[in-house]
C-alpha cells in the first residue's frame, strides 16, 4: 500500500462549515431501530443499557435531543453558583463541534472524488444499478464522515482526558445502534447516544468526566466504524490518500488509527547499568539512546537531536545467547522510566508481545499494525523492544518460513520507513537478537545503530559478575564467605559509564574481513582516505559482493558518523533542574546541543571517524552475511562427525 498524495483541509473552508456543525449540536432528531431496542432483553433495571434502550419511552416517533442544551444542564449540575462554564466542558464541546465542522468537510470532499456529487445531482434519473451504487457511496461517505469526526476528537482530546480511562470504560455499555444510511442520520444517530449518556446521572459526576466520557464514546465509535469497513464499498478516494490538517500536525490517512488499541506500559524488573557486567559498548549506546529520547520537545513534536544526525528510530543490539540482552531491555527502560518520572514526561514501555504471529490469513499483519500504531503517538516518550527478534522477523527467502513472519515484516518496513513511516523523535525500535544474519536483509537494512552485546569478556568481568552474586551472601550473613577479595582491583570499577565511544573503540585502520579488507585495498590503491572517491568506489565494489547493499546502507553509515560526532554528555545539572534544559524550548535545547557539539567535535578528526565507522559497519554487514553459511558447514561438519563415530564403533563390533 502506498500513500498517493496530500491533500490540505484549510482552515477557511472549516469556518465556512461551523453553523452547520453547530446546528448539529443545538438540535438532531433519532427513532431507535430495533438492533437498540432489542438491548433490552437482557438487561437489569437498573443498567445504562435499559436506560438508553428506554431514551425515547420505548419506541414511537422520532426524539429530539440537544447536546448544546445538555452541556448546559450540566454546568448548572456541577457548578450551580457560577456564570462561568467548567473549563472541561468548555473545552469539549469547542472540540466536538470543529470536528463535526471537519467531518462534514471529509464527507464533501468523499463526495467530490467518488462522483457520489454528481449521482445526488442525478439521483432522479439513475437506474437500478445507479441507485445501488448512489447507496453504497452514501454509506461510506457516512462512515468516512463519521470516522473523521471521532479520530479529529481523540486527536484534540486525548492529552486533555486522564490517562487512566478504565472507571469511564467501566460504566461506558456501548453504543446501541451506528447508523450509516446518511450522513445526516450518522451524526445524528451519534450524537442522540452521546447525549444520553450525558443525561444519566452515573456517568458525568465532574467536568473532567466530561472530557473522559467523550474521549471513550468516540474511541468506540471509531471501533464500530472500523468492524464495518470491510462491508463498504468505493474506498478508493479515501485509502489512497491523505488529508492534512493546515496549521497544525492532525492528519487523516485512510482509515488508520494511531489511538486504536491504546497501549499501556508493561511492568519490568528494574535494572541499573552498573549491575550488568562487561557490555561497554552496549551500556554507553543505551545511555545516549536515553538522552535523545528525554530531549524530545512535546511542543513541537520532534527531537533536536533529529537535525544532529544523532537519533536512532531503529537500533540492534545481538551477541550470543546469556551475555545480558534481557537486563539491557530491563536497563533502558528503569533508566527511561526514572528519568521521565522526575522530569514529569509520559513514558510507555512498550515490548512486541510473544503471541503475534496468526494461524490465520491476515492476522499476523493485523496484530503487527495494532503494535505499530502506538509508536507514532507523539504524547510520549516510547521504548519499543523487540526481544528474540529472530523469531518474528526471519530471512523471508528463508525454507519454512511461515506467511505470519513475512505479513509481520511487511507491516515492519512500512511503518519504520515507507507510507506509514511517522518519526517524531519519541519513539525507538530496539532489534534484540542472538542470531543477526537470520533476520531478513530488508530489516537489518533499517537499523541505523547496532552494537554488540558479548557478556563479561575480562578477567575482572568475571570477578564482578561473582561480586553481585556473592555480595547478596555477605550482606545477609558478614563474614559468611571467607574467601580472599583481589589486591589490585576495586569491585565493579570495571563497570562504570564510558564517556565516549573513542574510550571503546578500538583504533580500526583495516577491515577484518578478507573480501572486504580485498576491496578496501584496492580502493586505497587508487585513492587517499581524506578523498571522497575513496568511499564512493568502495560502496560501489561492496555492492559487488553484497548485491543487497544499498543507499541505505550508505544512509546509515553516516547515521553511525552523526552518532559519534553527537556522543557527548548531556549536563548533569540539567537532570537536577530540568528548567535549564529539557523545559527549555525547542530552539533553546537546539542550541545549547549545538554548543555542546561543536565543543565535542574539536577533538575529533572526522576523516578517522568516517574511516573506522565504514570499517565497523562494511565487517559487520560481511559477518552477519557469512555467519549463516558457516552454521549450516559447522552443522553439516557435525553430522558427518557422529556418522563417522557410529560406523567406527559400528566396524569395531560395538
Amino acid at each position: 500500500m502506498q500513500q498517493n498524495s496530500t491533500f490540505p483541509i484549510k482552515q477557511s473552508e472549516l469556518t465556512m462549515l461551523r453553523d452547520e456543525a453547530t446546528s448539529y449540536l443545538k438540535s438532531v432528531q433519532w427513532e431507535q431501530g430495533q438492533r437498540a431496542k432489542n438491548k433490552e432483553k437482557d438487561s437489569r433495571d437498573d443498567s445504562i443499557l435499559l436506560y438508553l434502550s428506554r431514551a425515547n419511552n420505548g419506541g414511537g416517533p422520532a426524539v429530539t435531543v440537544s447536546v448544546s442544551k445538555t452541556v448546559l444542564e450540566l454546568k448548572k449540575r456541577l457548578l450551580p453558583d457560577s456564570v462561568a462554564i467548567p473549563l472541561y466542558l468548555n473545552q469539549t464541546l469547542y472540540v466536538i463541534q470543529e470536528a463535526i465542522a471537519l467531518g462534514i468537510w471529509a464527507k464533501d470532499s468523499y463526495y467530490d472524488a467518488s462522483g457520489l456529487s454528481s449521482l445526488s445531482e442525478r439521483k432522479a434519473t439513475i437506474d437500478g444499478s445507479g441507485k445501488r451504487e448512489y447507496e453504497s457511496k452514501m454509506h461510506t461517505a457516512t462512515a468516512f464522515m463519521l470516522f473523521a469526526t471521532a479520530y479529529n476528537i481523540l486527536h484534540n482530546l486525548r492529552s486533555v482526558a486522564s490517562e487512566d480511562l478504565s472507571v469511564m470504560k467501566q460504566k461506558f455499555a456501548g453504543i446501541p445502534e451506528v447508523s450509516l444510511l446518511s450522513p445526516s442520520k450518522g451524526i445524528s444517530c451519534a450524537l442522540y447516544y452521546y447525549d444520553k449518556y450525558l443525561s444519566h446521572p452515573e456517568i458525568i459526576k465532574s467536568d473532567k468526566d466530561v472530557a473522559d466520557f467523550t474521549v471513550v464514546y468516540f474511541d468506540a465509535l471509531i471501533d464500530e466504524i472500523q468492524m464495518r469497513k470491510s462491508t463498504l464499498e468505493y474506498q478508493e478516494t479515501i485509502v489512497d490518500r491523505t488529508y492534512k490538517l493546515e496549521n497544525s500536525d492532525f492528519s487523516i490517512s485512510g482509515w488508520s488509527n494511531i489511538f486504536s488499541g491504546s497501549a499501556i506500559s508493561v511492568e519490568f524488573n528494574k535494572v541499573q547499568f552498573e549491575q550488568i557486567v562487561g557490555n561497554r559498548d552496549a551500556k554507553h549506546f543505551a545511555r545516549r539512546l536515553t538522552e535523545r529520547m528525554l530531549s524530545y520537545d512535546f511542543t513541537e513534536k520532534k527531537n533536536p537531536f533529529q537535525e544532529l544526525g544523532g537519533f536512532m528510530p531503529v537500533f540492534m543490539g545481538y551477541g550470543i545467547p546469556g551475555t545480558g540482552k534481557s537486563m539491557l531491555i530491563a536497563a533502558i527502560a528503569t533508566r527511561l522510566k526514572e528519568h521521565c518520572d522526575h522530569l514529569e514526561l509520559p513514558f510507555l514501555f512498550h515490548p512486541m508481545p510473544d503471541t503475534l504471529i496468526s494461524t490465520f490469513q491476515g492476522g499476523s499483519a493485523e496484530k503487527m499494525v495494532e503494535w505499530m500504531k502506538p509508536l507514532q503517538d507523539p504524547s510520549k516518550l516510547i521504548f519499543a523492544p523487540i526481544d528474540d527478534a529472530e523469531n518474528n522477523l526471519q530471512e523471508r527467502t528463508a525454507q519454512g518460513v511461515s506467511a505470519g513472519v513475512k505479513e509481520v515484516i511487511g507491516v515492519f518496513l512500512r511503518y519504520t520507513e515507507g507510507a506509514y513511516a511517522v518519526n517524531y523523535g519519541n519513539s525507538s525500535i530496539g532489534l534484540f537478537t542472538n542470531l543477526p544474519e537470520m533476520l531478513d536483509k530488508a530489516v537489518i537494512s533499517r537499523v541505523q545503530g547496532r552494537f554488540k552485546i558479548d557478556g563479561a569478556r575480562t578477567v575482572h568481568d568475571f570477578l564482578d559478575q561473582d561480586y553481585l552474586w556473592w555480595h547478596k551472601f555477605e550482606k545477609t550473613l558478614p563474614g559468611f564467605v571467607n574467601m580472599d577479595d583481589p589486591k589490585d582491583y576495586t569491585y565493579l570499577s570495571d563497570q562504570k559509564l564510558a564517556k565516549d565511544m573513542g574510550e571503546i573503540l578500538k583504533i580500526v585502520e583495516k577491515p577484518s574481513e578478507a573480501r572486504v579488507l580485498d576491496v578496501f585495498e584496492k580502493a586505497e590503491s587508487r585513492f587517499g582516505y581524506d578523498d571522497h572517491k575513496f568511499y564512493a568506489n568502495l560502496y560501489k565494489e561492496i555492492q559487488v559482493i553484497f548485491p543487497f547493499f544499498s543507499s541505505r546502507d550508505v544512509r546509515n553509515i553516516q547515521s553511525a558518523i552523526s552518532l559519534r560526532l553527537t556522543d557527548f554528555d548531556l549536563d548533569q545539572s540539567w537532570f537536577h533542574n530540568p528548567e535549564t534544559y529539557f523545559k527549555q524550548n525547542y530552539a533553546t535545547k537546539l542550541s545549547m546541543l549545538k554548543e555542546l557539539m561543536q565543543a565535542n567535535m574539536k577533538g575529533l578528526n572526522f576523516s578517522d571517524i568516517r574511516r573506522q565507522e565504514v570499517i565497523r559497519y562494511l565487517d559487520n554487514v560481511a559477518t552477519i552475511a557469512d555467519t549463516d553459511f558457516k552454521r549450516k558447514v559447522d552443522e553439516r561438519i557435525g553430522q558427518l562427525n557422529v556418522e563417522m563415530e557410529a560406523r567406527k564403533k559400528f566396524d569395531n563390533g560395538h
